[in-house]
């Protein structure tokens, strides 16, 4: 076992937009629109799934060993960890206090876990659930996607039905049925221009 490190701090909060929602809901990709728009940053977050076709190693995730990402969590390395569907995700202090350095906001896509449990440790940090228009709609677009199997669609609809229950905990809810439009509304509650969960669209 490693020996723990302490003292670990995010730079700001402040600057910390978690996006959170089901698997196949567009939160990455309204990360990557934003970050190609200037408007934030994203913190690169570790798993111990391999990597799906078009990923990159250092760019999508860190892909890191079981054994290496246990011992992240006991020297104290990551900000927030959790398991989804059999594997491992967290994000390091390093990627995420590297990523404030450039003065822009922070966007991690992470899990309702990972993000309660970074505003439980610190409260200035912002939470956007997003959500699909409808159950059906979710459905059809992780087969239109074609990475997962029949049980995997199956076991990520379930998993979106617990994280529906967390949606209220969240500081703001958004409703992705148009991408340009989600986009603009998550850009919207970045710069405080946003209103409380449930009051979104």
């Amino acid at each position: 076992m490693g020996e723990r490190k302490t003292g670990e701090r995010l730079v700001d909060p402040r600057q910390v937009f978690v996006l959170s929602g089901p698997s196949g809901v567009g939160k990455n990709t309204i990360a990557g629109q934003l970050c190609r728009r200037g408007l934030a940053v994203r913190a690169v977050t570790a798993t111990t799934r391999p990597p799906e076709p078009g990923e990159v190693a250092g760019r999508d995730y860190d892909f890191i060993s079981r054994e290496e990402f246990r011992r992240w969590i006991d020297e104290g390395r990551l900000v927030e960890h959790t398991q989804y569907l059999g594997h491992y995700y967290g994000t390091p202090f390093l990627s995420l206090n590297g990523a404030a350095d450039s003065g822009l906001p922070v966007i991690l896509t992470i899990d309702v876990d990972g993000g309660l449990q970074m505003k439980k440790k610190w409260p200035d940090v912002t939470l956007i659930f997003v959500k699909p228009p409808s159950r059906r709609e979710l459905q059809e677009r992780l087969r239109q996607r074609q990475r997962d199997t029949t049980d995997s669609v199956v076991r990520r609809l379930e998993r979106a039905e617990e994280e529906y229950a967390y949606a209220e905990e969240y500081d703001h809810c958004v409703v992705n049925d148009d991408l340009d439009e989600t986009v603009e509304e998550v850009a919207r509650i970045i710069s405080n221009a946003g209103g409380p969960c449930g009051a979104s669209r």
